[in-house]
């Protein structure tokens, strides 16, 4: 087994989901707080606070949907540094329906 293979099968879960105006902010089960800008996740950014507060974790903790925003974010994506993947096309369809 690989070392690439040991790191994925050892992702800790997600504990607790925080987002302010600029930052979503995570707390893992390994005691490490990851924060990422707001910006690169578009529908938390145009989200309201209430909206923003409305979040559960998915996939044995390793993920986190927004049901007001139609968002999920991963624990994975957002260890590796990737921002959302939805285009402006979309985004702007979503936009429009608020």
């Amino acid at each position: 087994m690989t070392s690439s293979m040991v790191e994925i099968l050892n992702i800790p879960q997600i504990q607790q989901v925080a987002v302010s105006d600029e930052l979503l902010t995570v707390d893992l089960s390994d005691g490490r707080v990851i924060a990422v800008p707001l910006a690169w996740y578009p529908r938390l950014l145009h989200g309201t606070p209430a909206e923003r507060g409305n979040w559960r974790l998915t996939g044995s903790q390793a993920g986190i949907h927004w049901p007001d925003l139609d968002e999920d974010i991963s624990l994975k994506n957002i260890l590796l540094g990737q921002p959302s993947g939805e285009s402006q096309t979309s985004l702007q369809r979503w936009l429009d329906s608020r």
